[in-house]
């Protein structure tokens, strides 16, 4: 447990730069009991102990889970990670072509929906202009 706690300090930090820490307070903040395991084991694991590697970069993390979750189709993930890629620096072109890399190997229907979660995020946050709806 003392090494859960370790990579749980390690991670903690981590999560918040990437993810936003309006975000990741907010989710904290929210867990109930039982939530809160979940908390703790993903700020562990995945934050403090796969991105708290040195051996990637946190631009390379970004555009590989972009690929990962485009594969797993989970959306809402896509979105939050979207947002994550851009707090690390990754371009709009990057996460573009990691998309379209994505899409020749998951194929069109995962593809389309990773294009339009990130289309909705990089609109949101000003990386792309508003499409023009008069068109």
């Amino acid at each position: 447990m003392a090494e859960d706690q370790e990579l749980f300090d390690k991670g903690l930090p981590i999560r918040r730069e990437v993810l936003g820490a309006d975000y990741v307070d907010g989710s904290m903040q929210r867990a109930d009991d039982f939530m809160m395991s979940f908390q703790r084991a993903t700020t562990a694991w995945a934050w403090g102990w796969a991105w708290g590697d040195p051996t990637l970069d946190r631009k390379t993390r970004s555009l590989l889970n972009l690929a990962m979750l485009t594969a797993l189709g989970r959306t809402p993930e896509i979105k939050l990670h979207v947002r994550g890629a851009l707090n690390n620096g990754v371009t709009v072109d990057e996460i573009r072509a990691t998309l379209l890399h994505a899409t020749a190997y998951c194929g069109i229907p995962a593809g389309l929906d990773a294009f339009k979660a990130a289309h909705e995020i990089l609109v949101a946050e000003g990386a792309v202009p508003k499409p023009n709806e008069d068109k």
